[in-house]
């Protein structure tokens, strides 16, 4: 399975929790997975159940363009042990993930792009430490993809809201 087809199935894992960033190239590059990033990738969005969250599309859009974009040096933080002890703990942390994106997405007032950050990033923040440590070169290449792309959005937002809440985000939980 090439990076390419694997992150145009599944963008929002990208999105959810910083070590699901799946397998990155440029289209130029075809590079191949480790088997363990691939399952990542596939098996992410239904590990991660979901009911309320919802990722706007123009967010999934300019992540996948941020991730499409990574160097070579970002692509190869993306290895069979590190994606092996991510699926571990996903597997283990999913249901308790999702039910936290959903209860934020559901408590927070505004427009989609405000609950999304806040869901998001309150999540990120509660569930990030107890990643295994295995897996922090995934966040470091997820922290600079989530940084790239809320600067795009909000600079690009034309909703003043929108902009707020991308701006004050970029920096990452």
């Amino acid at each position: 399975m090439t990076i390419r087809r694997t992150l145009q199935r599944v963008t929002v894992a990208a999105v959810l929790v910083p070590a699901s960033l799946g397998a990155l190239a440029s289209p130029a590059r075809a590079a191949q997975l480790p088997s363990a990033c691939q399952t990542t990738i596939a098996e992410f969005q239904d590990k991660l159940p979901v009911q309320q969250f919802t990722v706007p599309d123009k967010v999934k859009s300019t992540l996948l363009q941020e991730l499409l974009m990574l160097s070579e040096t970002d692509q190869q933080k993306f290895t069979e042990t590190a994606c092996s002890a991510w699926n571990q703990w996903a597997t283990a942390n999913a249901t308790a993930v999702a039910k936290d994106l959903d209860t934020r997405y559901q408590n927070t007032d505004g427009l989609v792009c405000q609950k999304f950050v806040t869901a998001t990033i309150g999540t990120l923040k509660k569930y990030s430490p107890s990643i295994p440590a295995a897996t922090r070169p995934l966040e470091t290449v997820a922290k600079k993809v989530w940084s790239n792309a809320m600067q795009k959005l909000s600079a690009d937002a034309s909703n003043t809201s929108c902009q707020q809440s991308y701006n004050n985000v970029k920096v990452g939980w």
